[in-house]
């Protein structure tokens, strides 16, 4: 199953970003267990190479991506460390090429005509849409989508339990980006009980 597919079927992509690796470790345990099998683990953070390696290991099915990656070193780093895709706040038409020569999946950020074009060019059908609600949210994911037919997008930036069935409702709509279930403070605090109850609410909020 490919990416595209397996975002398919998860709808959700939890964006993570880690102060410590080790962290990731628990809170991969918290998603799993209360439906939530995925998890996109940021570049903003420097534990980020380190945190994909561990739950890699904790959760060998999991489907786990590399978020903020902006650069061919760092698309090298995900992949060594066991992501299965990358994803870009923007199209850097360098990082595309990169992850297609070390054979890692990309999900580039887009959020106008321009990108989305250029995204085509590079053989790109599965973008990001992103920052979603700061671009123009729903309207601007619809007016989007209908020049471009061989598009889907993954709207990130501004999902909450809220918007995203706005957001998902819509036909090549295949996921959305959304950290609101795995809160930074609580990690840190490792609250992982309300992690758990805030994951259950938006695995429920999908359907």
């Amino acid at each position: 199953m490919n990416t595209s597919q397996q975002l398919k079927q998860i709808r959700l992509i939890p964006v993570i970003s880690v102060d410590k690796a080790e962290d990731i470790i628990p809170l991969g345990k918290v998603l799993v267990e209360n439906g939530l099998p995925a998890a996109e683990i940021t570049f903003r953070s420097a534990a980020a190479p380190k945190a994909i390696e561990l739950l890699r290991q904790a959760q060998p099915d999991m489907l786990i991506g590399a978020g903020t990656v902006l650069n061919r070193e760092q698309a090298q780093q995900a992949k060594d460390a066991g992501a299965s895709f990358v994803v870009s706040p923007g199209l850097n038409p360098n990082t595309v090429r990169a992850c297609k020569e070390i054979g890692i999946d990309i999900v580039p950020g887009v959020n106008n005509p321009s990108t989305v074009e250029a995204a085509l060019e590079l053989g790109l059908t599965t973008l990001k849409f992103f920052p979603a609600e700061a671009s123009g949210g729903v309207a601007m994911v619809k007016s989007l989508l209908a020049p471009y037919t061989d598009i889907e997008l993954m709207p990130t930036g501004g999902i909450n339990a809220n918007n995203i069935d706005d957001y998902l409702a819509i036909p090549r709509v295949i996921a959305c980006g959304g950290s609101w279930m795995v809160d930074p403070k609580l990690v840190k605090a490792g609250d992982w009980d309300e992690l758990a109850r805030l994951t259950r609410e938006a695995v429920a909020a999908l359907k």
